[in-house]
């Protein structure tokens, strides 16, 4: 069984038992990391290609050693100016081994819910939607309004001002 599967921004066809180095990953070395985005799965003459990805499919591997690559110089020049600049860069790279395919039933972890935060947004909109109803009223209508409530000096105020004093 093979699989085309992004992992650390790049894709890999990848097979099971089979060691691959890829992009610096944020894992301990023997910690166990699993990529879902899985876009083609080749199992003996059966091919599922994903749209993007194949859902409940997942690739299980292992984090065997985290290295770094060969040195690859920049030289930097500009011919007849004086300029030259030399530069050196080593990639980070993480070797994986490919444990495991699972071409269905892999389930994803789902995120956890703030029941909490919940409250404060439904006061907030109902804050926002007073203020757009004072907001969509005409100064009279606002005027007459703040009469009802009982409110004093409305009569000089301005429509901005009005919205203010009713919505406390």
């Amino acid at each position: 069984m093979h699989a085309v599967v992004e992992m650390a921004g790049q894709q890999f066809k990848v097979a099971k038992d089979q060691k691959v180095f890829v992009h610096r990953l944020d894992a301990n070395e023997g910690d166990s990391v699993t990529f879902d985005n899985v876009m083609l799965l080749i199992d003996g003459e059966q091919t599922t290609i994903g749209a993007p990805v194949i859902e409940g499919a997942q690739v299980k591997a292992k984090v065997l050693r985290h290295l770094k690559g060969d040195k690859v110089i920049v030289f930097k020049k500009k011919r007849r100016k004086g300029y030259q600049k030399k530069n050196g860069h080593r990639q980070s790279f993480t070797e994986i081994s490919v444990e495991d395919i699972l071409s269905s039933g892999a389930s994803k972890p789902t995120p956890k819910k703030k029941s909490k935060a919940a409250p404060k947004k439904e006061a907030k909109k109902e804050e926002q939607s007073a203020g757009q109803d004072l907001e969509s009223m005409t100064v009279a209508e606002l005027k007459k309004l703040a009469k009802e409530r009982g409110l004093e000096g409305y009569s000089a105020l301005k429509k901005a001002e009005l919205i203010e004093a009713l919505s406390k």
